[in-house]
C-alpha cells in the first residue's frame, strides 16, 4: 500500500513539474521598427532607401550585428522586424541611427529607440 502511495506521489510530482514547465514558457512578442519617410511638404515618400545602424560602433550584444537597409513601400514606410534578434530577459533592444536617401539629392537622418516586444515608429523628413 505504501508503494502505491509513493508511486502516485512521484507521478503527481512529475506531472506538476511538467504542467509548470509547459504553461510558464512565454513567447516573445514582435519587435518591430517602422520608419516613415516624408518630403518637406509632409507627403509620404515611396522608394527611398532607409538604413538602420548602431552608433557608436561598439556592439553591446556580441554576435548580433544590426546594419539593415530597406526601401520604403507605396505608403512611404520601411518595416524592420527584429523579433528573431530579441531574446526574452534581454535588457532593452537597441538605439539605432537612421539614414534615408533618395537619389543623389535628397537626404534625411534621425534616431530610433527600438523597444523590445513593441512597435517603435519614427518619421524622417527628406531634404535637398
Amino acid at each position: 500500500m505504501n508503494r502505491l502511495f509513493a508511486k502516485i506521489g512521484i507521478f503527481s510530482l512529475l506531472l506538476g513539474f511538467l504542467a509548470i514547465g509547459t504553461f510558464s514558457c512565454r513567447k516573445e512578442g514582435p519587435t518591430i521598427a517602422i520608419i516613415t519617410v516624408v518630403d518637406t511638404a509632409g507627403l509620404r515618400f515611396p522608394n527611398a532607401m532607409v538604413r538602420l545602424y548602431p552608433t557608436p560602433t561598439t556592439n553591446p550584444h556580441p554576435g548580433i550585428i544590426i546594419d539593415d537597409t530597406l526601401y520604403t513601400d507605396e505608403q512611404g514606410e520601411a518595416v524592420f522586424d527584429y523579433t528573431d534578434m530579441y531574446n526574452l530577459g534581454q535588457a532593452g533592444f537597441a538605439v539605432l541611427d537612421i539614414e534615408v536617401r533618395s537619389g543623389d539629392t535628397l537626404y534625411g537622418e534621425g534616431i530610433i529607440k527600438v523597444e523590445a516586444e513593441a512597435t517603435s515608429e519614427e518619421t524622417v523628413i527628406l531634404q535637398p
